[in-house]
């Protein structure tokens, strides 16, 4: 059965709570199974005979929306996306693995889009676009920069997330386990 990982934007951030045990039900009600999360941050990994990313990225969207009453983006991810991520990533070696996050879109850019970014704007903070994914170095600390969600929101017209650098490497590994 495939398995996935889904990232939530913006939760048990800004009052916005969802307890992870709660979710891990509601996602069990979706007929997933398998069921882990991992971090506070809305991480959830689990199988699935569903093969549409987009349409489970729905799914979890709707059932939130109805059992917490929020309005909550979910992206997925593959096993095999997240080794592409992992192994990928530009600022390895070399860059403090403490600096490192990876920002999720929703959607691919548009290449202009991606060839008009000025990713030394915000030095030394730095960013490359990969796909539907950004891996930002930001040696001052992701609190710090201006390289945010918002930012890349803007910069390329769709919803994004970021995940620091462990907590990528830990869901890379849950998907891997099963």
């Amino acid at each position: 059965m495939p398995v996935y990982a889904s990232l939530l934007r913006s939760v048990n951030v800004g009052g916005r709570s969802i307890a992870m045990a709660r979710l891990r039900e509601v996602y069990e009600s979706l007929g997933f199974a398998r069921v882990e999360s991992c971090v506070q941050s809305g991480n959830v990994v689990f199988t699935t005979r569903l093969r549409r990313a987009e349409a489970i990225a729905s799914m979890i969207e709707s059932a939130i929306a109805e059992e917490f009453g929020l309005d909550v983006t979910v992206l997925v991810r593959t096993p095999e996306e997240l080794d592409r991520i992992v192994s990928a990533n530009p600022f390895l070696p070399g860059a403090d693995r403490k600096a490192l996050h990876v920002t999720f879109l929703a959607g691919t850019p548009v290449a202009h889009a991606v060839k008009a970014a000025d990713t030394e704007r915000f030095a030394p903070d730095r960013f490359a676009v990969k796909r539907r994914d950004i891996y930002l170095a930001c040696p001052g600390g992701y609190g710090r920069t201006k390289l945010n969600n918002a930012y890349f929101e803007r910069l390329f017209g769709t919803a994004a997330t970021t995940r620091n650098w462990n907590t990528v490497e830990k869901l890379h590994a849950m998907t891997r386990a099963r």
